[in-house]
């Protein structure tokens, strides 16, 4: 058997935001992600292990997932107030890694 010398290409999947459910590349949302020790938090390399939701880099769209209080349905844990004030500041340009 000879070895291919092509490498197979991964499959890139859109991933939907849960606040407006418009499908994006992966890169183009933000992650959200659940520890396994249950935190909440920013996920900036997108790798991080643990239940993962993503939202739009829109002020508007996290706006919405406060409301509808998206994160804490889709990652069955509650959540705070400081997660979407990092996110917003993220979007508006603000660095808070």
């Amino acid at each position: 058997m000879e070895k291919s010398s092509e490498r197979i290409e991964k499959k890139k999947r859109p991933r939907t935001c849960i606040a407006c459910g418009q499908e994006s590349p992966k890169r183009a949302l933000l992650r959200v992600v659940r520890t396994r020790d249950g935190r909440v938090v920013y996920d900036p390399t997108g790798k991080a292990d643990g239940r993962g939701a993503y939202v739009c880099c829109d002020a508007e769209c996290i706006k919405t997932a406060k409301k509808r209080k998206a994160f804490a349905k889709a990652l069955n844990v509650s959540t705070d107030d400081d997660l979407y004030t990092q996110l917003e500041t993220l979007c508006t340009g603000g660095n808070n890694e």
